[in-house]
């Protein structure tokens, strides 16, 4: 009976793709901060202080929009911009196939004898 209706009662899903362009953009973020090896080496604390700094700095840039004229702050882009973060840093941090693909030596990279 509830499908031949067209008011059901269920929650609203308003998807944006400014949602998914923060949630990617703040991902590759992580993901680029984390290959530090020096951050990486810490291991999941090193994680958890790429999630921190990324989610601040997706704070910040919320922030900073709200002194732009024609921008707007809104809540749902920081949580888009940490999940991002989070979601980045914890698959690359775990999932060593990922990983080893996104360090792949590049042609030049094979080729240098130093």
């Amino acid at each position: 009976m509830a499908s031949s209706s067209k008011d059901l009662a269920a929650p609203s899903i308003d998807f944006s793709y400014d949602k998914l362009a923060h949630l990617l953009v703040f991902g590759l973020l992580a993901t680029a901060v984390l290959r530090i090896p020096r951050i990486f080496n810490l291991g999941w604390r090193g994680v958890f202080m790429v999630i921190a700094l990324v989610s601040l700095y997706g704070a910040l840039d919320e922030y900073r929009q709200s002194f732009t004229a024609g921008r707007s702050v809104e809540l749902g882009d920081w949580i888009a911009d940490t999940l991002g973060a989070i979601i980045a840093s914890i698959v690359y941090y775990k999932w060593h196939s990922y990983r080893r693909f996104l360090e792949w030596p590049t042609s030049s990279q094979s080729q240098r004898t130093d």
